[in-house]
Parts: C-alpha cells; sequence; structure tokens
C-alpha cells in the first residue's frame, strides 16, 4: 500500500503531506509562497510559482510510492487559464480589494435580488463576479483570451490531470452559485456580467478528476495515471483534519487570519457568516473570518514590541489578570470580515493608562482575538448551533496561554492540536476516502493529534464577561469617527 499526498497551495507556503492509511503523516514538505501587492488594495501571486513549488515537493518523495493526491488551498482566488491550464495573469488573491467600484456596482444591480438567500453569501470583496469585471476593465485581452476562470487548487489539479474543473466550495463563495439548486445561477451570472462559459465543471470534495499525466509525471516525478481527487478549500480541510465532523464541535484556526468554523446538518446563511460545504455529504460548516489575528500578533511584536519573542511575550502576557487590567483591544487591523463586513473598519486600544506596559497591552491583543471568536460562538447559538467542544489549530495552538484565554472566554473547555492538523492532511485523508483507503469521514478522528486539554478558569468568568461587554460595544460606538484615510 502506498501513501496519499495531500498538497496545500497557501498564502505564505505551498505544503505537501504524505499520509499512511496505517501508520500516519509518513512525511511533510514546504516551499515559502509569496503574496504581492504592487499597488494598494491588490493581494496577487504567481501560479507558475505554485507550480513549481509542487514539482519541488514531490521529487523529494523518493520511493514513496502514491495511491492517490487531493489538493486544497485559499478560495476564492480568481484565475483566468487558457486551453492548456496556463495562467494569463497573477492570482487575484481573495483578500484583495481592487475591484471596490465593481463590488458597489454588483450590490447596486443585484439590489432586487435576495443575494445572501440565493447564494449563501453577500456581495464583498470575495465574490468573484466583481473581479471578473475588473479584469475585463483593465486587462481585457487577457480575459478574451481565457478559457476558463479557476481557483488556486483547482489550477494545480489542472496541471496535474489535464482537466479543468472547480471545488463545490471555489463556487459557492463565488457568489456566483445557487445553494438549492447546486447550480451556477443564471441571476447572478448575469448580473455580475460573467461569461457563463468561463465557469468550469463543478465536482465534489473527493470526486476523482482524472490521473496524473505524462507531461505532469515528467515534471513532478510521480506516476503518470496516479488518481487525483477533487480536494477542497483550506479551512473547511483544516477542520476535517482537526476532527470536526459532527455538529457542535468547534475549531479556532489562527493563521494570519483567524477562522471559527463548525458544522451543521443544514445550511445556515447569515451575512455575520461564511458557509461552506463539509466534504462528508449532507454536511454544511458555517464559519466566519477574522481578518487579522496571527497577523495582529505579529505586527504587536514587531512594531510595538521591538521584535520580541512570542514565548517572551505569552511570559508577559501571563503576569497579567485576566481582563488586562481594563484594556481592551479591537482587532480591526486589516478592515474586518466576519461578524461586521466592514474592510473600512480600524482597530483600537480602549482604556490605556500611564502603567499599561507591555504584558497588559500584549494580553489585550490575545484577549480582543479571543472576544472576536466569542461574538461568532454566540452568533452561531443564535442560528440553534450551540458550540459544545472546541479545538484551537495552527499558530494558536502552540500558545498555552492564548488557548488558555480562549477556553475562559468562550467558557469552554479547549483542546491544542499538534502541528500536523493542517489542510494538507485533510486534503490527503480526502484522497484517502477517494481511492477507498478510508471509508467513513468520522475515522479522521484517529489522525488527530491532541496535546492537552485547557478547561475554563471560574475566577476569570466576571472579568471576561466585563471585557467582553466592552468589546462588543466598540464598533458601533467607534464606526461613525472617520480619521484620515479609513474609518474606525
Amino acid at each position: 500500500m502506498g501513501v496519499l499526498l495531500g498538497i496545500d497551495i497557501g498564502t505564505t507556503a505551498t505544503k505537501a503531506v504524505a499520509l499512511d492509511p496505517v501508520r500516519g503523516v509518513a512525511g511533510s514538505w514546504s516551499r515559502p509562497a509569496v503574496i504581492d501587492s504592487p499597488a494598494p488594495g491588490y493581494a496577487q501571486a504567481d501560479p507558475e510559482h505554485w507550480w513549481d513549488n509542487v514539482c519541488a515537493m514531490t521529487r523529494e518523495l523518493g520511493e514513496l510510492p502514491v495511491d492517490g493526491v487531493a489538493v486544497t488551498g485559499m478560495v476564492p482566488t480568481v484565475i483566468p487559464v487558457d486551453d492548456d491550464g496556463r495562467a494569463l495573469t497573477p492570482s487575484i488573491q481573495q483578500n484583495d480589494v481592487r475591484a471596490h467600484e465593481e463590488i458597489a456596482e454588483l450590490a447596486e444591480r443585484s439590489a432586487s435580488l435576495d443575494v445572501l438567500a440565493v447564494t449563501g453569501a453577500p456581495v464583498s470583496a470575495q465574490s468573484v463576479g466583481p473581479k471578473l469585471r475588473w479584469l475585463a476593465r483593465h486587462a481585457p485581452a487577457a480575459l478574451e483570451a481565457a478559457r476558463w476562470v479557476v481557483g488556486s487548487y483547482d489550477f494545480v489539479a489542472a496541471r496535474l490531470t489535464g482537466r479543468v474543473t472547480t471545488e463545490t466550495n471555489w463556487a459557492l463563495e463565488s457568489g456566483l452559485w445557487e445553494l438549492a439548486s447546486g447550480a451556477w445561477s443564471e441571476l447572478m451570472v448575469t448580473a455580475a456580467g460573467v461569461d457563463r462559459d468561463l465557469l468550469p465543471t463543478v465536482l465534489a470534495s473527493g470526486a476523482l478528476i482524472g490521473t496524473v499525466t505524462a507531461s505532469a509525471a515528467a515534471a513532478t516525478g510521480l506516476r503518470a495515471g496516479t488518481p487525483v481527487f477533487t480536494g477542497g478549500a483550506d479551512h473547511v480541510l483544516s477542520a476535517l483534519a482537526a476532527g470536526i465532523t459532527e455538529p457542535g464541535q468547534v475549531l479556532v484556526k489562527i493563521g494570519g487570519a483567524g477562522d471559527i468554523l463548525a458544522v451543521s446538518g443544514e445550511p445556515i446563511v447569515d451575512e455575520r457568516l461564511f458557509l461552506d460545504l463539509h466534504p462528508a455529504p449532507g454536511r454544511y460548516v458555517p464559519n466566519g473570518c477574522m481578518a487579522a489575528s496571527g497577523s495582529a500578533i505579529r505586527w504587536f511584536a514587531e512594531q510595538l514590541a521591538a521584535g520580541t519573542a512570542l514565548p517572551d511575550l505569552d511570559a508577559a502576557a501571563a503576569a497579567v489578570p485576566a481582563g488586562a487590567d481594563g484594556v481592551v483591544f479591537l482587532p480591526y487591523l486589516l478592515g474586518e470580515k466576519t461578524p461586521v463586513n466592514d474592510p473600512s473598519a480600524r482597530g483600537a486600544f480602549v482604556g490605556l493608562y500611564l502603567g499599561a506596559g507591555r504584558g497588559v497591552l500584549y494580553r489585550a491583543v490575545l484577549e480582543g482575538i479571543a472576544y472576536g471568536f466569542r461574538q461568532h460562538v454566540d452568533v452561531l447559538a443564535q442560528r440553534g448551533l450551540p458550540a459544545g467542544s472546541v479545538r484551537v489549530s495552527d499558530g494558536g495552538a502552540r500558545s498555552r496561554v492564548f488557548a488558555g484565554i480562549v477556553s475562559d472566554v468562550l467558557g469552554l473547555p479547549v483542546e491544542r492540536l499538534g502541528p500536523h492538523q493542517s489542510s494538507a492532511l485533510g486534503a490527503a485523508y480526502v484522497a484517502g476516502m477517494g481511492t477507498g483507503a478510508f471509508t467513513d469521514w468520522a475515522d479522521v478522528e484517529r489522525l488527530v493529534d491532541v496535546v492537552d486539554r485547557i478547561d475554563p478558569e471560574p475566577a476569570h468568568e466576571a472579568a471576561y464577561a466585563v471585557g467582553f461587554g466592552v468589546y462588543s460595544a466598540l464598533y458601533p460606538a467607534l464606526r461613525g469617527i472617520r480619521p484620515p484615510g479609513g474609518r474606525l
């Protein structure tokens, strides 16, 4: 029996995990990726660099036989490709906001439609339609030459197989997909002015796309004929790898942004949340994304703490009482996605006093991020999906101080997960479901590495009730204040 290969096309790195169905993770690899911002609001990347990274990593597999491949990645990126699957422009990333005029135009043209009910998401900076209209205006030759428009992981899968498809969650997050019918929405496609022929066949996570072609085999070192299965959105497959398969389970994931993901048996359509499909049939993933979580932590360390190491900052924060001596941080350093959906929002420290030192401010940063997750947990509970258990992965799992704050603020036990609980591992499991190496989505639990469990401290409950109340009042109170260049 060979291994299952999961590939992750990430913002700052391209990663791969080889999964032995019996023994677990057999190897992992990573190559740096680069995001380019040539003008304000731009976030773009070179898809060919992703492909080069994939080829470099797969050639390091050596003698490991690969039985199946699946690819995950950022969503919804926008890449026009030609008949051969070659990129015609840089990838426009999901957090790119260059198409602000086109977003406003689409919102106006679709005002008579209940866009949220039709597509499961409002018109926003993540919508694909406005970005395609921007390309039509600013790069018309590239769009005219395009045969398809795809996302990050579908681009790599197409290069492996020679077949261009897209995965359901790219379609769902595009704002062009009809949630009820499971098909491209003619109403939204028309309103966005998108050429319907640019939109590929949509496949569910785990579906067979094709096999590795001879040319892809020569480039990657993979065996020609190796089956390639549809992967999925990176945050969704991170939740899968963390064992989030049933309603009541919640994952808090800290990268540059902060994701919080749950599972439901019915679609939860709410303007304060995003909605994705779980790989397990009949399951949905209502989720939220805070634009700056890990990046807010790095910002504090680099800009306000002279590059102090995070473990040292954790120690300083741990010495400060719960509630950070009344200092509250609003982490809207990149605007905010959910639950407020305001790209112009700004961050703030409130309650500063002369003796507020590094430890106080850093604890306020960690607590502010946790308060943001609490808002999402409350929204889920309002929609009939209370959190029963919480797991923390990625950067947040490395800090016991932060995980403890999350436990206290949510009032729930938190399990910290090990480093392999990644979207690449989730993609490898998807490949295993495709090959038949695995037969039950819930069996992913045996791959989950729980480092420890942290229970909420009852003595901190009152302080965090006060702090969360202040946090919840800050954005409504400050959003009318407009300093030069932005809005609080």
